[in-house]
Formats: structure tokens, sequence, C-alpha cells
């Protein structure tokens, strides 16, 4: 497919041209419909005169309606989008951009999805339909134990994956690590909960409190529930977690100040499972937390990294320094192209 789209686009590049302009349309529509006209131009930093042209045209081919609120996609309009996904892949590179990415991160796989998070809320749900493709495509059939990280990525994430996992497999979601001081809702037990309801599954809790000492932690490890859970976290042969910048997770975990110029200082720059480190991968700040440790994943066969947005593409390419090589990166334009471009 590759091979055709450039011959065609060496014979008739207008063509092309004219159909990446009007799938980004549809595709921006459907990210933000209801959506006037000003705006989406806007978005796609395209003339009014221009999107008005080409909303009619999609209108009169009726991929699109115009009410009130805004423009929106018709079912046809939905389905024409979703059926150029693969050609649009093609068309613009991706596929190649995923390999050079995996060779940029020294891991073995890398899928990139349209869009920034940052600019693009609606681009996380993409992502998380691209975690629950791979899952069913990777996981095997019969028992399964997942290890979840927290997190607002992992919420989001965790509303697109379906019954269809489930199906000839034993799903049980364990969060990987205790509490992180974080809000309920986007806690591990929170997050693995909510995974195994939208696939039918089963789920662990394990309620350990954040920013304890290790001398308060080790009376806990004798807990028979605790332990319980523990074991089964370290039984697991699937791992989905997110990546985050350091600043950004120290603050929203209420860390003190003195921990936070700390970081600063050490110009940590990305964090993942508690551990803080800096743009050479080398790990400044660990918060003690019961659960999995970054050296425990390497003996795990299925592992994800779930991160988009241009915000993250320096705590992603620095964590990858610690990744094991058979991680998964799910990621979006916005991280993957300004990796590339550095």
């Amino acid at each position: 497919m590759h091979h055709e789209l450039e011959w065609i686009e060496a014979i008739a590049p207008d063509m092309i041209k004219v159909l990446k302009q009007r799938y980004f349309v549809l595709r921006q529509i459907e990210w933000m419909m209801p959506v006037g006209r000003r705006m989406l131009a806007a978005t796609l930093n395209l003339s009014e005169r221009v999107m008005r042209t080409e909303t009619d045209f999609l209108r009169k081919q009726e991929l699109i309606v115009v009410g009130k609120s805004g423009m929106t996609l018709t079912d046809r309009g939905i389905s024409v989008l979703h059926g150029l996904e693969k050609v649009m892949d093609n068309l613009v590179g991706v596929r190649q951009d995923e390999q050079e990415l995996s060779r940029i991160l020294g891991i073995e796989h890398c899928l990139i999805v349209s869009g920034d998070s940052d600019e693009q809320p609606k681009v996380l749900e993409s992502m998380g339909k691209s975690l629950a493709a791979k899952l069913a495509l990777l996981l095997p059939e019969g028992k399964n134990l997942i290890a979840v990280m927290g997190g607002t990525t992992m919420a989001q994430v965790a509303d697109q994956l379906t019954t269809r996992l489930s199906i000839k497999r034993d799903l049980t979601f364990l969060p990987a690590r205790g509490g992180v001081g974080e809000s309920v809702d986007i806690q591990a037990n929170s997050i693995s909960g909510k995974m195994a309801l939208h696939t039918g599954g089963k789920h662990r809790a394990l309620y350990v409190p954040e920013q304890l000492s290790e001398k308060t932690y080790e009376p806990l490890l004798e807990e028979p529930s605790i332990q319980e859970v523990l074991n089964l976290i370290k039984e697991s042969n699937a791992v989905i977690h997110s990546i985050g910048e350091a600043m950004h997770m120290a603050k929203r975990r209420d860390m003190s100040s003195g921990i936070i110029d700390m970081l600063k200082d050490d110009k940590a720059v990305g964090e993942a499972f508690g551990y803080f480190f800096d743009a050479q991968g080398k790990v400044v700040y660990r918060i003690p937390r019961i659960g999995l440790q970054i050296e425990d994943l390497t003996h795990i066969k299925c592992i994800f990294a779930v991160a988009g947005g241009h915000s993250k593409a320096e705590a992603i390419v620095a964590y990858m320094k610690l990744a094991p090589k058979q991680t998964w990166l799910i990621t979006d334009e916005g991280a993957a192209n300004s990796i590339l471009k550095k």
C-alpha cells in the first residue's frame, strides 16, 4: 500500500493533499463535535475561506451535518473516517515513524496515534483503543494477572477496554503499587477496578497509604491480605503504566517544598513507578512504596507504557533508558514528533 500511495502522489500530488486535508477536518470534527467553523479553522491552522470550502463539500457528501451548536459527523462520516485510518497511517508515514521511534528509544515496539493529547484530550481515547487492541492480540488465553498503575492518563485509557478482552481469558487486575497520595479516582486501586468493570474481569485492591517510612512499611508486609495481593502482583504477566513529568507529578502528589527543590536541583524530568529520574535516566529520588519496582519488570512479558502529548517527550525519552526492551510504547504524534525532531 505504501508504494502505491507514493506512485499516486507522484502523478497526482494535489489529490493526496486534498485527501489528507479532508481527513484531518473529519477527524478534528469527531474530536470536538459539535464544533463551529471558526474554531475548527483555528485549530487546524486553515483560513476560514478554505474551511468553508471543505466543510461545504463534506456536507454535500453527507459526511457531516451543520446544526445550531456546530458541525457533527453523520454515521456515514464516522464510517468513512474510521475506514480511512490505515490508509492515512501509511500516507503520513506513521509506520516508518514507529520503527524509527523504537530505534531511538531502544525498545521493541512503538505505536503512534494521530494528534497531540496536550491539545486534543480525545486523543487519549485513541491511545486507549490501541492499548485494548494490543492486549487482545498479545495476552494469552486463560489466566492473566495484569498490574496497573494510576494517573489521569490511565483513568481515561481504562474506559476504552471492553469485554472483548475477556473472551477465553480469566482476567485479574491488580494495583501495581500502593497509594500514591493522589485523588481516589486516579489511584491504581480505582484504575484496576475500572478496568475489571469494563472487561468483566476481577479486581484485587492494595490498601497501603502513601508517604510512610520504610520502617512503618515493614509490619504492613506481615498482613496476610497485603501479602496475598503482593504475591499476585509478583506473578503478573502484564503491566500497564504511564510516564509523568517530574515537577507536575511532584506537585500533584503534594510533595514537600524541600523534595521539590531537590528534584529541581537534580534536574529531574520524569516519573514512573514512584521513581524520579533525570534526562539520562538516572534515578534521583524514589518514593518508598509497596509493590512493583522498575527492576521487577525485566521478567514480565507484556509491558505497556501509555504516554502522549508534546510536553511528555523528554520524560518518555528519559524513562526508556530504564525500561525493559520488551516495552510497548503507545504514544501520539505530539510526543513522537518532538522526539523524532531532536
